[in-house]
């Protein structure tokens, strides 16, 4: 007599693995429409006002500003207003149109991109490598804090687009010694003393407690009753194939087989960093 096991497929697993998959499957069909339709407008100088909410003389003035930079440290900072972000975030929108247009020089990665979407009514500093140390995220994140959402807010975008322009300016104008040591001040964090190791601790406790009522309920309503049940086909001369039950220890679970990738989480690399910040307003 040769016995199979056979374990059939719970009809709710089968269910929630469908969904799982659905889901997983729209959300990168759309992640990647999203990015086969992302377009950029055209360099066309160090200030592209796609989304037209500057006047002449302000894009004027901020053209002669950039332009001056550029002549003297070779610095290039570029100023842009988009339309929209087409559906994706204005970090991935930044970076991408950073790599697009490839700002900075080549051997010195010393680009900086202003970025403003104000149809979502978000803001983005974008710094290349060479100025990371300079432009830190700390220090792009209170230029966008301190310039220019408040004006943004108040309704002036040009004021907030030109005051975050002269912000970067003079941190790309200081002696870079200072610029960096301004930097890190500005990047070292507060002491909280003990109020984190609190925090995590009460954390931790609610979290074992929710573990320890998850588990009792289970017990109490008896989940698990029957789990090493499988079933199994018999063949008999008599009968032919039959269907009988027992027990086993084997069932089939989630995360049963193991594999190792060898190497890690790995990550590809590209122009820009993503150094930066961004603001909402």
């Amino acid at each position: 007599m040769r016995v199979i096991p056979f374990v059939p497929a719970r009809p709710g697993l089968r269910r929630g693995l469908a969904s799982l998959c659905g889901v997983v499957l729209c959300v990168c069909l759309l992640a990647g429409a999203a990015l086969a339709q992302l377009t950029f407008p055209p360099l066309t100088g160090r200030v592209v006002d796609a989304a037209h909410v500057l006047d002449a003389s302000t894009f004027a003035s901020l053209q002669a500003k950039l332009a001056g930079q550029e002549g003297k440290t070779s610095d290039q900072l570029v100023v842009a207003t988009v339309p929209s972000l087409q559906g994706t975030s204005i970090e991935d929108y930044a970076n991408r149109l950073f790599r697009a247009w490839k700002l900075g020089q080549a051997k010195e990665n010393n680009g900086v991109l202003l970025l403003v979407a104000p149809s979502e009514r978000k803001v983005r500093i974008e710094v290349g490598y060479g100025l990371e140390g300079i432009v830190t995220d700390a220090v792009a994140s209170t230029i966008i804090q301190t310039s220019i959402i408040p004006a943004f807010r108040a309704g002036n975008m040009q004021r907030g687009i030109v005051a975050g322009t002269d912000a970067l300016l003079e941190i790309l104008n200081l002696d870079p010694e200072e610029a960096k040591v301004r930097a890190r001040a500005l990047g070292q964090k507060p002491d909280y003393g003990w109020a984190p190791f609190i925090v995590f601790a009460v954390f931790m406790i609610l979290v074992c407690g929710l573990f320890i009522l998850v588990v009792r309920f289970a017990m109490r309503n008896g989940w698990g009753n029957g789990a090493g049940r499988s079933a199994s086909w018999e063949w008999t001369s008599a009968t032919g194939w039959q269907r009988s039950s027992s027990s086993s220890s084997s069932s089939s679970s989630w995360g049963s087989s193991s594999s190792s990738s060898g190497g890690g989480f790995s990550g590809g690399g590209g122009s820009s960093g993503g150094g930066g910040s961004s603001g909402s307003w």
